[in-house]
């Protein structure tokens, strides 16, 4: 079970070392002969580090996945390889973190497309681990020994939820939208107001009756998924009255992105040990007491993916710019990204909710 924190430690010191590349070291990477020709001259520099940086963990991670999967039982040769051989591992480590800067800026940009996709795939796990955390919430505090006493909290939360949704719902339109020609931002918030609205309608349906609680945590992701993708507009976006992500190393800006770093370190450790969320219906079969804690192969394989997601991150899902100092998951690609995952969270809800009355032939016990 330890072996969990030395593999995020290993991802968060990854994460540092792209970090550091992307906004110190322009100078040394424009030593490198093979870096003049990245695509947009100096100012790429920064987004390359960060996806050498990137294909390097992702090495090391899919690498874990290949040798990892299948292992269900501690006997297993595998489970030695997955919790131990540190010094072997971190040589390794050092070794796929090194090579990628050797590697022609083609092929580094191929791997950017490539990372792109699989950034998509690490948003849309976490999305499923989110949901199902939600309904595993709900299940808890529904069951037979929490029932009464968590009747009050269940209230509590569903209608606190839903409260801190509208009052979201209400700053954005104040903050984001003073004027009638910011059309866009508009746009996301009342979408965003329209679909907290048909999943509670939905939820509360007599045939689905899903309950406020699922339905107020979901919104309220929701909300924070659009003000996020708000927030993440470019400086120059007049639009946005609050203060954002400039470059400059103000408190603000610091607290913004650290808060923003821990996030995705956070994000890429408690889905990777989310596998239930991704798991398909099997047979009465119960877990034994003698299997392993969780699945090593999804484990390593979100991390790998994680690797791709914190690239897109730091270089704004665009392969030719570089960030300011001190930003993180700025402009219009991220904008868009974030608007996409939160209307995917909702159709996915939504779905979780009436598959049962769409695919009547099907057993979801």
């Amino acid at each position: 079970m330890n072996a969990r924190y030395i593999y995020a430690i290993i991802f968060l010191l990854t994460t540092v070392v792209a970090w550091m590349i992307r906004d110190y070291s322009h100078d040394a990477l424009a030593s490198l002969h093979y870096l003049k020709g990245c695509q947009g001259g100096h100012d790429c520099l920064g987004s390359e580090g960060v996806l050498r940086v990137s294909l390097g963990c992702f090495v090391f991670f899919f690498t874990m996945y290949l040798t990892t999967v299948g292992t269900s039982k501690p006997d297993d040769p595998r489970d030695a390889w997955h919790s131990g051989w540190w010094p072997i591992k971190s040589l390794f480590w050092i070794i796929v973190m090194v090579l990628p800067f050797f590697i022609p800026s083609a092929f580094i940009q191929m791997y950017g497309e490539m990372a792109r996709f699989g950034a998509g795939i690490f948003l849309v796990i976490q999305l499923l681990s989110v949901i199902n955390f939600i309904y595993w919430w709900n299940e808890e505090w529904l069951s037979e020994h929490n029932v009464r006493r968590c009747q009050i909290p269940l209230v509590v939360i569903a209608v606190g939820s839903y409260i801190l949704s509208f009052i979201g719902i209400i700053l954005m339109y104040v903050w984001f939208s003073p004027r009638a020609s910011c059309g866009v931002n508009i746009f996301f918030i009342t979408w965003t107001f329209v679909l907290i609205l048909v999943v509670t309608a939905i939820s509360l349906h007599s045939k689905v009756n899903a309950g406020l609680l699922t339905s107020g945590l979901i919104s309220l992701y929701l909300v924070f998924l659009c003000w996020s993708a708000i927030m993440s507009e470019p400086a120059s976006e007049l639009c946005n009255t609050r203060s954002r992500q400039t470059g400059k190393a103000d408190w603000l800006t610091v607290l913004s992105f650290l808060i923003a770093f821990f996030a995705i370190i956070l994000a890429t450790f408690s889905t990777g040990i989310d596998s239930k969320s991704l798991a398909l219906p099997h047979s009465e079969e119960e877990t034994s007491e003698n299997d392993i804690p969780y699945s090593y192969g999804f484990f390593h394989f979100v991390f790998a993916m994680g690797a791709m997601y914190f690239a897109m991150l730091f270089v704004g899902w665009n392969l030719h710019q570089t960030m300011h100092r001190w930003s993180i998951d700025v402009g219009w690609a991220s904008v868009w990204v974030k608007v996409i995952n939160e209307w995917l969270a909702a159709a996915v809800y939504i779905w979780t909710m009436v598959c049962v009355f769409v695919l009547k032939g099907r057993d979801f016990s």
